[in-house]
């Protein structure tokens, strides 16, 4: 029987049903296989210590406790009564699942969530794997085993289990507090993406350039990531054409490669998920649309940083790194611009030999909230608006024709004759910022139209 992973009433809490092989010799199992059980729906928790529970007589009785990590239980020998609880924070506090569990069944526990059983047959020894290394001044929360609330259906009566004083002593659900999300920190919370993730992530905590600069490597070796679940780094330099500039060039690698790659380690070394976003600056261009995995080919200074940026978070166990395209979000930007002009009614010269699509800041952040809740297989993903890909003078015509003037105003330049006519050297830019959207499809998650966007957009903020 191939390896399966069924989800439970318990958000989150997953049984794996193990393939197990068996002769006269005994029995032989892959009890965690990181690339199988991640492609199965398994979160990449990244497990760093692993811990073996002999129990003597049947009837032993242990939980019920709710760690702070994620962990990956199943037995190595003989069987048991397993029982979950939610004890998270939200709708579905006081969930019970069980389940019985014997060497060809395994359970992802996330944190937050109750953990106990019950052995149904002497000499039972039960692993788990979890990741975090367990402190005896970790703070557990508890519930009491003969709850009447959960009304757990123990196969050996508690008056007859073996349990520990210890677990006799826990409180009822209703007295029990419950276990707060991990926090959600947003980076760049100042920019236009920034803002677009607070308002997706109401309880997020946001940090500014000014309040976090992460040019300093001190200060990212000081920032708290206790209790943190969730990075969204929005923090980014973005001048394409100052990153040509010798000064720019440094900032440029100094924001979106050095740093990245110190909060990526710090990431790493406190079991958080980092959530990135990138840019189609890292290909050249010259495919007619570019995958996830399609080498990175970048033309000028800031693709090459932002590439970088994107090798240091492909090392986190737990990371989603989104490219994308075109952003725009409140504030300053080509959308705002050219509405500005329209309003006017001046003619401005617009690219047409640049094509691609639109992301509004809000649908990266749509990404974001449903790649964190329905925990895809980490790694990278495209985000854009989808539709039909187009040119900058098209799109400028769009917002021409949503206020009323007259499209043709728009008149259509080369990237090359722009550049000749601008002040500063221009960076070279991809002619092609197609990025291919079927991953995130599957994913489960379909971008607007990136016209029907920009309609909705122009009208929210006129």
């Amino acid at each position: 029987m191939a390896p399966r992973v069924r989800a439970t009433s318990v958000p989150g809490l997953l049984v794996v049903d193990l393939d197990v092989h068996r002769d006269e010799r005994g029995w032989f199992k892959e009890n965690w296989q990181r690339t199988r059980m991640v492609g199965l729906g398994l979160p990449d928790f990244g497990p760093v210590q692993h811990s073996v529970a002999h129990n003597g007589p049947a009837g032993v009785t242990r939980g019920i406790h709710a760690e702070p990590w994620d962990k990956l239980v199943s037995l190595v020998r003989g069987r048991a009564f397993g029982a979950w609880v939610d004890l998270r924070e939200g709708p579905t506090f006081g969930a019970v699942h069980t389940e019985v569990l014997d060497e060809g069944t395994a359970v992802f526990v996330p944190r937050g969530v109750g953990n106990s059983y019950q052995t149904l047959i002497e000499d039972t020894v039960y692993s788990y794997l979890v990741n975090a290394h367990w402190s005896a001044d970790a703070a557990y929360t508890m519930l009491d085993l003969a709850d009447p609330t959960a009304a757990i259906p123990w196969p050996v009566p508690l008056s007859a289990a073996t349990v520990s004083a210890k677990d006799r002593d826990h409180p009822l659900l209703t007295d029990v507090s419950p276990v707060p999300p991990g926090r959600t920190l947003v980076l760049g919370a100042g920019g236009q993406l920034g803002r677009a993730l607070l308002d997706a992530f109401p309880h997020a905590e946001g940090l500014t350039r000014e309040q976090l600069d992460l040019t300093d490597p001190d200060a990212i070796r000081a920032l708290d990531l206790a209790d943190v679940d969730t990075v969204l780094n929005a923090a980014a330099y973005t001048d394409v054409d100052g990153a040509q500039t010798p000064a720019g060039r440094q900032t440029a690698w100094s924001v979106n490669a050095t740093a990245v790659s110190r909060l990526a380690q710090a990431a790493t070394e406190h079991g958080c998920t980092l959530v990135h976003y990138s840019s189609d600056y890292v290909f050249d261009g010259t495919r007619e649309s570019s995958g996830e995995d399609d080498p990175p080919s970048p033309l000028g200074v800031y693709g090459q940083s932002k590439a970088a940026g994107d090798l240091a978070v492909a090392g986190v166990p737990r990371h989603y790194l989104l490219r994308t395209s075109w952003v725009v979000g409140e504030g300053r930007n080509f959308v705002s611009t050219m509405r500005d002009l329209a309003r006017r009614g001046a003619s401005p010269l617009v690219v047409d030999d640049q094509v691609g699509r639109l992301t509004f800041a809000s649908e990266l952040a749509r990404a974001t909230g449903h790649l964190l809740h329905a925990r895809p297989a980490t790694g990278t993903y495209n985000v854009t608006g989808g539709g039909d890909p187009a040119s900058w003078a098209d799109l400028a015509r769009e917002v021409y024709r949503a206020e009323g003037a007259d499209p043709d105003l728009v008149r259509p330049t080369t990237t090359g004759e722009y550049a000749r006519g601008a002040d500063r050297e221009v960076a070279p830019r991809p002619p092609r910022s197609v990025l291919r959207l079927d991953r995130i499809r599957a994913a489960g998650l379909d971008p607007e139209p990136q016209l029907d966007a920009l309609a909705r957009h122009l009208h929210r903020t006129t």
